[in-house]
């Protein structure tokens, strides 16, 4: 004996899978996260950059015109 169906049935079941859904652009930032995880002098580079941070080391970028100007530099 089979038990009915109903489209309630089929749309909750629906909704159930939805929700345990993993957009692309949530496994794109995934796949971009592991990337930068396992890259060494990535990773170097962004523990010398939280350093600068701590210690002052920044400058502030108000305009396009001082970041050129800081890139020429």
């Amino acid at each position: 004996m089979h038990k009915s169906v109903t489209i309630q049935d089929v749309y909750d079941a629906l909704k159930r899978m939805e929700e345990k859904m993993v957009t692309r652009g949530e496994i794109e930032a995934l796949v971009d996260s592991v990337e930068i995880l396992s890259n060494p002098k990535t990773m170097e580079a962004l523990r010398k950059s939280d350093q600068d941070i701590e210690a002052g080391r920044v400058k502030e970028v108000t305009s396009v015109d001082d970041l050129l100007a800081e890139l020429r530099t």
